[in-house]
């Protein structure tokens, strides 16, 4: 069973930076895309990035494009560059991971495996 851990979150002034991580554990898979979802107080789960497991293919929402970075550091950890983030950008930021590639990544119940959020505040 694959298990996600996020880490990172916090309060951040706008225009400012935060970065976020997430460790997977419990599994033998190599190949795993990871990715991100958000979400917001009475909206849906959006996407947000996705990198696939070698670190050479991504995919951003159009909210987020030129703004945030995702890397990978190995199979099993990715982080999230979020700069000149927005109050917009509040929300529980979810790590995930599934085995389709990132370009497939859009729908949240089309994902796997889940972590349990960590929250990213942004006062306006």
């Amino acid at each position: 069973q694959v298990q996600l851990a996020e880490s990172g979150g916090g309060l951040v002034q706008a225009g400012g930076s935060l970065r976020l991580s997430c460790a997977s554990s419990g599994h033998t898979f190599s190949t795993l895309t990871m990715g991100w979802f958000r979400q917001s107080p009475g909206k849906e789960r959006e996407f947000v990035a996705a990198i696939n497991w070698s670190g050479g293919i991504t995919n951003y929402a159009d909210s987020v494009k030129g703004r945030f970075i995702i890397t990978r550091e190995n199979v099993k950890r990715m982080h999230l560059q979020m700069n000149n983030v927005k109050p917009e950008d509040t929300a529980l930021y979810f790590c995930a991971a599934d085995l389709q590639p990132p370009s497939g990544w859009q729908l949240y119940y089309d994902i796997d495996y889940w972590g349990t959020g960590t929250l990213v505040t942004v006062p306006s």
